[in-house]
């Protein structure tokens, strides 16, 4: 599939794409006329690449992970960095999970009012630090 078509099915930008190959995490063949074509494949990749940026691995971490992905194998140093990176990310949910449960803490604890121009009132918490004036 043409770069186009990749981009519509994977729902990103062809710029994307373009920076996806410059870092060496996507690698289109090349018609005889220069544009790029994609495996089928390619749409599940970009959407690996994705998952593993918004878990905070960087451009040059997923490079190093990417082999793994092909081959399915890894030399010791690479399932260490896989191993590291779970962990970092097990971590990581665990501090989103203690922000949420604070946050159900601070909605339970809220109560909505109206004000005299219709709008809700927060009270409690939720209604954020007072600003005094200056």
């Amino acid at each position: 599939m043409r770069i186009g078509e990749l981009a519509a099915r994977a729902g990103v930008s062809v710029r994307a794409l373009r920076y996806y190959e410059e870092q060496h995490l996507l690698h289109p063949e090349r018609s005889v006329s220069g544009q790029r074509h994609y495996p089928e494949s390619a749409a599940d990749r970009v959407h690996l690449i994705q998952q593993l940026f918004a878990a905070g691995l960087s451009s040059r971490t997923i490079v190093q992970l990417m082999p793994c992905v092909d081959t399915g194998e890894a030399t010791p140093a690479m399932l260490e960095l896989l191993l590291a990176e779970r962990d970092r990310i097990e971590r990581q949910l665990g501090e989103l999970a203690d922000a949420r449960d604070r946050l159900e803490t601070v909605i339970a604890s809220t109560k909505v009012r109206s004000c005299s121009h219709g709008q809700p009132h927060l009270t409690g918490a939720a209604a954020g630090p007072r600003r005094h004036p200056s």
